[in-house]
């Protein structure tokens, strides 16, 4: 009778471990989170193609995730004026820094290296490590470093808020169809830019785009951006650019090319703010 209870027991034992290892075993398995893009409220086809194109190339977004970015910038002008800058930039709050080895073309009277940069509150000028306060000369830093940023990230910025967009019309230039679009800024109380994209229809990619710079008067008689494209780290940069003089029916004149070109661009180089303080 002993044995008999000691085996019932021992069984009961064994059933209610081997119950209990199954229950602990067992793992809650629950769906994947996926995130839903938004997909904004087109203003019209216009708007909608260029949405299309930047999903395209990489959004802000992707920018944004590369923290910062350093690169060589290469200007070089018909008349053999030349910048060569190491740029760098914080996409959080747009800092910006160029350090130039050349600079015929901006700063000429100056030799030797100089750094400029904006740290998201002062622009700031240095020659060979001295502080430069020349008013004019930090205007042209104050024009300089947002501008070379806003190049750099342009595309991607044509989704901003405030932006106005108007298909104009479909296009054929040398056997190649484009979509055209205007794009332009919400009203203000000062001129501000416009941009006329070509949108091939083929790629969807811009080919060309016709700009227009408000900070120099130069509203009337528009430049014509000719671009080339590279694919680094699953973002497709126009790393080669070139741009002249034109008019708003893109017209290519015989006039020489204005050439700017990056290389070297490396995403995620672990920059801090303090790398752009002076």
């Amino acid at each position: 009778m002993k044995i008999y209870s000691l085996s019932i027991f021992l069984l009961s034992l064994s059933l209610f471990s081997c119950k209990n290892d199954t229950a602990t075993s067992k793992k809650v398995v629950t769906a994947p989170v996926v995130e839903q893009k938004v997909i904004p409220k087109f203003q019209n086809k216009g708007h909608e193609l260029v949405y299309n194109f930047v999903q395209k190339v990489g959004t802000y977004q992707n920018l944004l995730d590369k923290k910062d970015v350093v690169y060589t910038y290469t200007y070089q002008t018909p008349d053999g004026k030349k910048d060569v800058a190491t740029e760098k930039y914080i996409f959080q709050n747009e800092l910006s820094y160029g350090k130039y080895q050349e600079h015929t073309r901006t700063f000429p009277d100056l030799e030797g290296t100089i750094e400029q940069g904006y740290d998201g509150k002062n622009y700031w000028l240095k020659h060979k490590d001295s502080l430069i306060n020349d008013a004019k000369k930090l205007k042209t830093v104050a024009f300089k470093r947002p501008t070379n940023f806003y190049w750099f990230a342009m595309f991607q910025k044509l989704l901003d808020p405030g932006l106005n967009y108007a298909y104009v019309k479909e296009e054929k230039i040398n056997d190649t169809l484009y979509d055209v679009v205007k794009i332009g800024f919400s009203a203000s109380d000062k001129p501000t830019d416009i941009y006329q994209v070509y949108i091939n229809k083929q790629t969807n990619m811009v080919d060309q785009f016709l700009f227009t710079v408000a900070d120099f008067g130069k509203m009337d008689t528009p430049l014509l951006m000719q671009v080339n494209y590279e694919k680094i780290d699953n973002l497709i940069i126009p790393t080669k650019r070139k741009y002249k003089q034109s008019n708003w029916d893109a017209e290519v004149t015989d006039k020489p090319w204005v050439e700017v070109n990056w290389t070297n661009i490396k995403f995620n180089n672990g920059l801090a703010e303090a790398d752009f303080k002076l």
